[in-house]
């Protein structure tokens, strides 16, 4: 059972691998904690818990919506609170170079479910909506610009790259034909673009057609893998000794980039193999808390179906 400061309504986003997620970052009253996908703060409600009335709690989300689940949090937590404003990959360098330091940092990737649940957002391939896809609605880049401008090769090139569709050219195809009649404007057009332009026996098993090419245009609206890239070495900068970075991923690209972060500051020695002594004297700085990436278990993907691509790792600075 989970504390009550993460109790959700049916409306509100459910946590992933809270359970996981609170004894690995294992927080103590007093110390400051980082949540740079706040989100509708389902795990930030339960770090809270654990920081007493003496810690610090950093709030960061691009997503506007998120400043009113945060406002509720502050009402109820004796902790002290700050919400950030924008892409974590931007704040969390700022804070690291004005010196900010933490005991725990979380990156929840991908998009939540408040975004999914809002039509409106066009997240959705279940839905009809404005096919839109921004995380931060104040920036430039939607799906609709890049379905209806990019070039049939870039398409190609985005979906097999974000979202590792086998038709992806077939469906780059199927779009640039079909905006020479009429531009895309709904998800619902896209849809239906998507299923007529891959083999019948294809539309049926591994999920909806469409979940592929919607979550490489997610990704590449919203830079998702460079942010991650960027922000994760930040992150680490504001790890104080002993601090620990836990990441959820929920497809392999995100997980990819996480595992090779965290595999390169294990490593310490980088001289040849064939070398009798190191000489390069670079020491490992991050011990991971397992090899393998945390899964949810067979009860929370019961309970929450949206859990079950989750993969959590975590480590901490040496």
């Amino acid at each position: 059972m989970l504390p009550n400061a993460l109790q959700t309504s049916a409306t509100d986003h459910v946590p992933v691998l809270p359970e996981e997620v609170r004894e690995l970052l294992a927080v103590e009253p007093g110390e400051t904690v980082v949540d740079a996908t706040f989100g509708a703060g389902g795990h930030a409600a339960l770090l809270a818990a654990d920081l007493g009335d003496r810690g610090k709690l950093i709030a960061i989300d691009r997503d506007p919506g998120a400043r009113t689940y945060f406002e509720r949090l502050a009402k109820r937590t004796p902790v002290q609170t700050r919400f950030l404003r924008g892409d974590f990959a931007v704040v969390l360098e700022q804070l690291a170079q004005n010196g900010v330091e933490a005991d725990a940092i979380l990156l929840d990737l991908g998009v939540s479910s408040m975004q999914i649940d809002r039509p409106d957002r066009g997240f959705s391939y279940a839905v009809d909506a404005p096919l839109d896809m921004r995380m931060d609605p104040s920036a430039d880049v939607t799906a609709a610009g890049i379905v209806n401008e990019a070039a049939e090769r870039d398409l190609t090139t985005i979906f097999r790259r974000y979202g590792e569709e086998r038709y992806a050219k077939q469906i780059a195809r199927a779009i640039v034909r079909r905006r020479k009649q009429q531009r895309f404007e709904r998800t619902s057009d896209l849809v239906e673009t998507i299923k007529g332009a891959i083999p019948a026996p294809a539309r049926f098993g591994d999920g909806h057609p469409a979940k592929r090419v919607f979550q490489a245009l997610r990704i590449a609206v919203n830079d998702e893998l460079g942010s991650l890239e960027s922000a994760l070495p930040s992150a680490f900068a504001m790890l104080r000794p002993g601090g620990r970075l836990a990441v959820i991923s929920f497809h392999s690209l995100e997980d990819r980039i996480v595992k090779r972060f965290m595999r390169d500051l294990e490593r310490g020695c980088e001289c040849p193999p064939d070398f009798p002594v190191c000489v390069c004297g670079k020491e490992p700085q991050l011990r991971s808390t397992s090899r393998k990436a945390i899964r949810p278990s067979a009860r929370e993907t019961a309970a929450n179906p949206r859990a079950s691509s989750a993969r959590l790792r975590v480590g901490v600075k040496i």
